[in-house]
């Protein structure tokens, strides 16, 4: 049986993690960890969901929890920086979600995940993680002939802008045309902008409501144009990519991986 150990537990995806993994034959939530001072400490992690109770009190410190063999982490860059840590000094395996991580942050994942196994991507969906395959063949086929344009749309609470799926797009189609995202990436417009340069990877943000996640791909020509879209109406299909994901480490004592490799997409 795999121990899994669920970070930021009372949130919306915490929440919907403990559900997946408790539906999962072969896993069991081990550990349910919250913020220090959290008002639900102490709280049986089942009773946060529909599956009744688990035995498992979620606890505000990594160091007070029991054994287990995989954290699985949708937290915050701050929250995540220290989970890292933990699991480097004592051999844990993560699957991260966390977006919004600072250059030092994931600097320390690529150096952690020497000395244990680690699946880091920004989204855990599989039809995400397969439109990725899909853009980078649009890109590919379309090369240098089309405006490229990504389009995404969030829940009011999300924090980071454009989100971690969509910059990974982009990081997708930039290593395809040999661009730099980081010069050619243009974050929304606003004003006299004057003609658009094709080696330009626009991203626009829309956040508004209960929106789960919604991603499109724009490849436009003169006369024709691809879009690529994918859209999640639930949290859920995050979490069992995330337990996949778990239970995939299973077999791995070290290296840093992605969701392409979980599905075996490369």
């Amino acid at each position: 049986m795999l121990k899994i150990a669920v970070a930021g537990a009372t949130g919306r995806m915490g929440r919907t993690i403990i559900e997946a993994v408790s539906r999962t034959d072969g896993v069991t939530v081990a550990a349910a960890l919250e913020r220090p001072g959290h008002h639900q400490l102490g709280k049986d992690a089942g009773e946060l969901t529909a599956t009744g109770p688990l035995g498992v009190a979620v606890e505000g410190c990594l160091d007070d929890v029991g054994e287990f063999d995989v954290l699985i982490d949708f937290t915050s860059p701050e929250a995540t920086r220290g989970h890292v840590a933990f699991c480097r000094r004592y051999g844990r395996k993560m699957v991260i979600g966390t977006t919004g991580l600072s250059a030092e942050d994931q600097q320390a994942i690529r150096d952690t995940a020497r000395e244990t196994a680690i699946v880091w991507a920004p989204n855990m969906s599989i039809g995400v993680n397969l439109c990725f395959r899909l853009v980078e063949m649009a890109a590919r086929v379309l090369g240098e002939e089309v405006d490229i344009e990504i389009i995404e749309a969030h829940h009011r609470h999300k924090v980071d802008a454009p989100s971690g799926t969509a910059l990974r797009f982009g990081e997708v189609i930039a290593a395809v045309l040999n661009r730099d995202l980081s010069q050619d990436a243009v974050y929304g417009r606003q004003g006299h902008t004057g003609a658009r340069q094709r080696r330009t990877i626009g991203f626009e943000t829309i956040r508004a409501g209960d929106i789960v996640g919604e991603h499109t791909v724009m490849f436009a020509a003169e006369g024709e144009r691809v879009e690529i879209t994918h859209k999640a109406s639930s949290r859920m299909t995050f979490a069992r990519g995330a337990v996949l994901a778990a239970q995939w480490l299973a077999g791995r004592s070290r290296g840093l991986y992605d969701m392409q490799d979980v599905l075996a997409l490369r």
